[in-house]
C-alpha cells in the first residue's frame, strides 16, 4: 500500500502553490509548508496535524482529514480570512493527485478565524477532508 498521506500532502501542497491568488496573499514563492523555516515570512500557511483512516471501498480508499492553519500579522482579520477563501476554493473538489495516489473527495470541512490573545497575530484555521485511493 503507497503512503496516501504523504503523497496527498504532497499534491495538496503544489496545487496551494500554483495557485495565483494565494500567491497574491502568501508571497512569490508561494509560503505554504508541512516544514516550517526557523524564522517564517508572514503570512504563510502551514499543513499540520492529520489524520487517516482506511475504508472498506474498492481502489485501497483512505479518508484523511487535515489541518491547515494560516498566521498572518496584518492589522486585522481580513488577511487571514482572505488566505482561508482562496485556500476554500482552490481546494473545492480539486484533482490532485502524487506519487500513483489522486484524491476522489477534498474539500474545506471547517475553518475558524480568529486573533492571538496579544492581538499581534490573526489566525485562520481550517480542516480538509480527503478520500485517496490508488491509481
Amino acid at each position: 500500500m503507497r503512503d496516501h498521506e504523504g503523497a496527498l500532502v504532497k499534491a495538496l501542497i503544489a496545487r496551494l502553490k500554483g495557485d495565483a491568488a494565494l500567491q497574491a496573499l502568501l508571497g512569490d514563492p508561494v509560503r505554504v509548508w508541512d516544514q516550517p523555516p526557523e524564522e517564517p515570512a508572514f503570512p504563510h500557511l502551514l499543513i499540520g496535524k492529520g489524520e487517516s483512516r482506511g475504508l472498506n471501498a474498492d481502489g485501497g480508499g483512505v479518508e484523511h482529514r487535515l489541518t491547515l492553519t494560516c498566521a498572518s500579522r496584518f492589522a486585522g482579520m481580513e488577511e487571514a480570512r482572505a488566505v482561508a477563501a482562496a485556500v476554500r476554493a482552490r481546494v473545492a473538489d480539486a484533482a490532485v493527485e502524487a506519487d500513483g495516489v489522486r484524491a476522489v473527495s477534498l474539500g474545506v470541512t471547517f475553518t475558524d478565524v480568529f486573533r492571538s490573545a496579544d492581538l499581534k497575530r490573526a489566525w485562520a484555521v481550517m480542516r480538509l477532508r480527503a478520500v485517496t485511493e490508488e491509481i
